[in-house]
């Protein structure tokens, strides 16, 4: 059985880009991949929790050692993780927003990214200082953005905070196996958004339908 975590960072229910992303990969992948769990965590529409004072500090602190109130100011963030640990698959849709990304999907982040749960710090190298504790896990980003012109090369690619972000919050948790996909031009430009729809979900589909080949390769 494959777990697969579906986490939607978009506010938006029913005109939202990426969330008819996500829902078109699930609704490829549950073919090739019919013994499965699908959880789902939906940044974009619950209240996430900020990292406060008290939460780091409860962190940083061995479980055995945490107070009543350290231990219930990381549970939010103990589900999280556990959620993220548990999937064999981790597929993100997000917008861009000002040119970054949500900021729920920013706290989100700093929910997951805990030390000596995906993430072990070393102070005693500072050119190298994370290993991630995360293994053998496909991530799959699915981008919408308002404009086009975003990749490496273009002329917004200095504009562009989202993807190289999000790759290297999830490489530093150990994950290195990521594929990623833009939906461009919502907002500007009606012919390249059509287009750009159709390149994108027949990456999607391919990206979805060769999971289970992958694997069994």
């Amino acid at each position: 059985m494959k777990n697969l975590l579906i986490i939607n960072a978009s506010p938006r229910i029913e005109r939202s880009v990426t969330r008819s992303m996500t829902k078109f990969f699930v609704d490829t992948w549950i073919k090739t991949n019919p013994d499965h769990t699908i959880y789902r965590r939906e940044v974009g529409r619950e209240p996430i929790p900020h990292v406060s004072e008290l939460w780091i500090s409860a962190a940083f602190k061995p479980s055995e050692l945490r107070t009543e109130a350290e231990v219930d100011v990381l549970k939010v963030s103990d589900q999280y993780v556990a959620e993220i640990k548990a999937a064999d698959v981790i597929v993100l849709g997000t917008p861009m927003f000002n040119w970054s990304i949500p900021s729920a999907l920013k706290a989100y982040l700093d929910q997951v990214i805990r030390a000596n749960e995906t993430v072990k710090m070393r102070p005693d190298d500072p050119q190298n200082p994370y290993r991630g504790l995360l293994r053998d896990k496909k991530v799959y980003l699915l981008f919408s953005r308002g404009n086009a012109g975003y990749e490496q090369g273009e002329y917004f690619a200095h504009m562009n905070f989202q993807t190289e972000y999000l790759k290297t919050v999830f490489k530093i948790m150990g994950l290195t196996d990521i594929q990623e996909v833009a939906l461009n031009g919502s907002a500007f430009d009606p012919g390249v958004y059509e287009q750009s729809k159709k390149d994108v979900y027949l990456k999607i589909a391919e990206m979805a339908s060769n999971d289970k080949r992958i694997e069994m390769a």
